[in-house]
């Protein structure tokens, strides 16, 4: 029996023909489905990119204990168990998370691993002479290091043969070739496509065809949509061509299955880590705005030679943590006790319910429960997202150590019931880019509602999904600051005073520094989405000046506008402009 695993970056299942697209040129993915169950309710869990990873190696949830980071030593891994127990595996990856400080731990667990470089800002090609960079859309990132080394990594990519899919999957194919005719091997095939930058030959760009004369874009900010209408549908357009490019590559792994006959004893299994927003609800990306469902919900595709199912949909709730014993039962090996994951055959077989809610989430962001019709995003119950730590023996964020300050926090914690007895380093979080508590508690009813646009407040439904949440927070060994971050109970009733949705900040009473002060329209949001941003140093100070602008003004009532000055006035100038993005986000989707 063999297994070959098929993860792409960033695939918006509504950008995908089998789950309703019809405009998106992406025949292997309609020919997939054909071949295939169709899972309709399939979540991420830990997200972004590296979280998921870790979940496809543990089959179990790590965003409430950790961020971003390697595979832990106490942690099992599957591609390791399967070599432990006498079954192949191999790594054929362009997804250059895998070799920076906060991922470097997952491809050694493999029998062997090719890699392939030069997606994003991989630190790939060394040229001193910075590249010509055409006019864009003005980008974030356009001061950062890997904004400079896209663009020299680019001069190398410019024939399709030379871009990291196409490499990854001439390997993947070779591999396919070479070992068709053995038995027992897991092959597991990863290409950054059609995560952004949206980088694709003009043939694929052709499929589009488009007016479009502004500058170049095809690399989208995270926030919130300030660009054109026009420049809108360019970036989607260069997404499709992105999709319409991995298309073409999965089509080829699936004629090399038909060629070779492997569909009579090989599983194949087809997935992406997350979503992504392109403009719906005028957000870009993900990561920074609540986790809707364009980038929670994902697609899932899975062929059981055992069972024959193909060209049929399945409507349980599975997630990501599924994956992992799915394959293990494959293989007749038995999942391990701290795995959470949910063994799919059955629900292959004949759509068996295999859970009633799911967790997902990003850690320090909203803690997100779902039973599939409803939604509930819980957020930080104080301003400052507290209580919140990292529980880690691997110290690394994605492209670096834990910060000094950072590691002078540090203490050792009681092991949890997955660490095999192993004490654990506690530190302080760093803080987020954007504080979730800006946005505030979520629900959505999605049948009423797919598209997430009109929060629901109800009582009664809060009530059920935060008892939910608890629950499913506990079987997840979840840290017991994590309930009173998120102002919700531990052990008791759930009552009025822990629902979040009817919360009103305009109009609340509060204190900075030793004022008193009456927040409105969305002051308390502004102050903070930026207190918890920027540097300690410059905290005191802004709570100083706010205090002397009350007194200078003689009233108390503070707004957004009231703040921003004061913020101008003691950051430094290369915060303003970020400073600035932040108003308008809290303006447009702060509560």
């Amino acid at each position: 029996m063999k297994v070959i695993f098929i993860l792409f970056d960033t695939l918006n299942r509504r950008y995908l023909p089998p789950y309703g697209n019809t405009w998106v040129h992406a025949p292997n993915f309609k020919r997939l489905a054909e071949k295939t169950v169709i899972f309709d309710n399939c979540y991420s869990g830990s997200l972004m990119c590296i979280p998921a990873r870790r979940e496809l190696h543990t089959g179990r949830h790590n965003f409430l204990h950790r961020s971003w980071g390697p595979l832990e030593p106490f942690d099992d891994s599957m591609p390791e168990i399967l070599k432990n127990n006498g079954i192949y595996s191999h790594l054929v990856s362009d997804h250059y998370h895998y070799w920076e400080d906060g991922g470097l731990t997952y491809h050694n667990r493999f029998n062997t691993w090719e890699i392939v470089r030069g997606h994003e800002g991989d630190a790939w090609k060394g040229e001193v002479r910075d590249p010509d960079i055409p006019e864009t859309v003005p980008n974030m990132r356009q001061n950062w290091p890997h904004w400079r080394q896209d663009w020299v990594n680019r001069k190398y990519m410019q024939k399709e043969e030379d871009q990291p899919q196409a490499v990854t999957f001439k390997l993947a194919l070779e591999f396919i070739n070479k070992n068709y005719v053995e038995d027992n091997w897991f092959l597991h095939i990863e290409t950054f496509d059609p995560h952004e930058p949206f980088f694709t030959q003009q043939k694929y760009k052709d499929l589009y065809k488009h007016e479009y004369d502004g500058p170049h874009f095809d690399w989208p900010n995270y926030g919130i949509v300030t660009e054109t209408e026009e420049q809108v549908e360019h970036i989607r357009k260069e997404y499709a061509a992105s999709v319409s490019m991995c298309d073409a590559y999965l089509g080829k792994i699936l004629d090399l299955m038909d060629e070779k006959d492997m569909w009579k004893d090989t599983m194949l299994i087809v997935t992406t880590d997350h979503g992504f927003l392109l403009g719906e609800k005028d957000w870009w990306a993900k990561g920074v705005q609540p986790i809707y469902n364009e980038i929670a919900h994902i697609p899932l595709f899975i062929w059981d030679p055992r069972s024959g199912k193909k060209n049929e949909r399945r409507s349980a709730l599975v997630q990501t943590t599924d994956i992992v014993p799915t394959i293990l039962e494959f293989f007749e090996i038995k999942r391990t006790k701290d795995m959470q994951g949910k063994v799919l055959k059955n629900v292959i077989n004949m759509d068996e319910k295999v859970r009633e809610f799911l967790l997902f989430g990003t850690h320090g962001a909203h803690v997100n429960v779902t039973d599939g019709r409803y939604v509930y995003m819980r957020g930080p119950a104080n301003f400052l997202n507290q209580p919140l730590y990292e529980y880690t023996l691997l110290p690394t964020h994605m492209r670096g150590f834990f910060s000094n300050n950072e590691l002078k926090t540090i203490t050792l914690a009681d092991p949890f019931p997955f660490t095999k007895g192993i004490k654990l380093l506690r530190t302080n979080s760093r803080l987020r880019y954007i504080n979730p508590y800006v946005f505030g508690s979520l629900l959505f009813d999605l049948q009423n509602d797919p598209n997430q646009e009109k929060p629901l407040i109800d009582s009664e439904i809060e009530k059920r999904m935060i008892r939910a949440l608890i629950e499913e927070m506990k079987k997840n060994d979840s840290p017991l600051e994590q309930f009173e971050r998120l102002g919700i109970p531990y052990e008791g009733e759930v009552t009025k005073d822990h629902l979040d949705l009817i919360e009103t900040r305009s109009g609340m009473k509060d204190m900075v520094g030793n004022t008193e002060i009456l927040w409105i329209n969305k002051g308390k949001s502004m102050y903070s989405l930026i207190m918890g941003f920027i540097p300690s140093q410059f905290q005191k100070q802004s709570i100083l000046q706010i205090e002397q602008e009350i007194k200078k003004n003689g009233t108390t009532e503070i707004d957004e506008d009231l703040l921003l000055p004061i913020f101008e006035k003691n950051l430094p100038k290369n915060y303003i402009p970020l400073l600035r993005n932040m108003t308008k986000l809290v303006k447009f989707k702060g509560k």
